[in-house]
């Protein structure tokens, strides 16, 4: 299970870790936010593939903001994922 850990910008959580095994993500932690909504997000996307995650959450918006807690987290799972993928290249 390989852990990743991305500092976020515009939203109100500082940081958001989470694990991906098998294409799938697992341990979703928001440092800060909104915690009835953050922790929803968590469970619901517990066991989720990753590539789903992004489909389902890259580009939703708070308030204006031009991202949101769930965009977020969505750019660091496709960046860990491309970062596994370029790996695997190799």
């Amino acid at each position: 299970m390989q852990s990743y850990t991305i500092q976020t910008r515009g939203i109100c959580p500082q940081a958001i870790s989470f694990s991906i095994e098998n294409g799938k993500i697992f341990n979703v932690k928001f440092f800060g936010g909104c915690p009835g909504n953050t922790l929803a997000i968590s469970k619901l996307l517990e066991g989720t593939e990753a590539k789903r995650v992004v489909e389902l959450l890259k580009g939703n918006d708070c308030g204006g903001r031009g991202t949101s807690c769930a965009d977020q987290l969505a750019c660091g799972v496709e960046e860990a994922l491309t970062k596994t993928e370029t790996v695997q290249q190799i």
